[in-house]
């Protein structure tokens, strides 16, 4: 689960990296590709050692959902930069990158919240304390959402629609990839009201 946790975080700081534009967004897109290439051979891993496994450290419906939650965050990572790349997109509203910023800090924190798994009964309150800090930044992103929607919008009411599309497009993967996060957090706490 860490070293699934740690391509999450190696994708949203490509992710970020991304977002700031220019020239070098190419290859930060290319880095994201990466390292879903690398989750995906860690969920592998680890479906395949639940398969071999007699004991495991806890059911394995929940650590199958929980590599599941961890894929589908990462894969949402490559979803936006396939659309940045398709679009040839190089220059990000200030909203896109607040988004980003957000990502980044809920990476973090879902490293920590799986190096935190190994010992449920001891860290009870520090693995309560980081999925109530994803839900939280989840909530945040919500409202940096709907601003850079706005924006969007109102810059592009009277001009270019398809620029609105794609600006739309991108937001919503962003958007999306927060909500994985959360999904993360959320499959921790099932697993902590099970196990504790």
């Amino acid at each position: 689960f860490e070293a699934h946790a740690g391509t999450l975080v190696r994708g949203a700081d490509a992710m970020r990296k991304a977002l700031d534009g220019g020239a070098e967004t190419a290859r930060w897109c290319e880095q994201i590709v990466v390292d879903e290439h690398a989750a995906d051979d860690i969920a592998r891993e680890v479906l395949h050692a639940v398969r071999r496994s007699f004991i495991t450290p806890f059911d394995r419906s929940d650590i199958r959902g929980l590599t599941n939650s961890l894929d589908d965050t990462i894969d949402q990572m490559q979803k936006t930069a396939k659309a940045i790349t398709l679009y040839e997109v190089s220059d990000f509203a200030p909203k896109m990158q607040e988004l980003a910023d957000i990502a980044v800090q809920c990476a973090g924190l879902t490293l920590e919240l799986t190096q935190k798994l190994h010992d449920m009964n001891r860290n009870q309150d520090r693995l309560n304390e980081l999925t109530e800090q994803v839900t939280r930044l989840e909530s945040q992103s919500d409202e940096v959402f709907d601003a850079g929607m706005k924006a969007l919008f109102l810059a592009h009411r009277d001009g270019n629609a398809m620029n609105y599309i794609i600006g739309a497009e991108i937001y919503d993967h962003l958007e999306k990839v927060i909500d994985r996060f959360e999904d993360v957090a959320n499959r921790v706490n099932g697993i902590l009201v099970e196990h504790l």
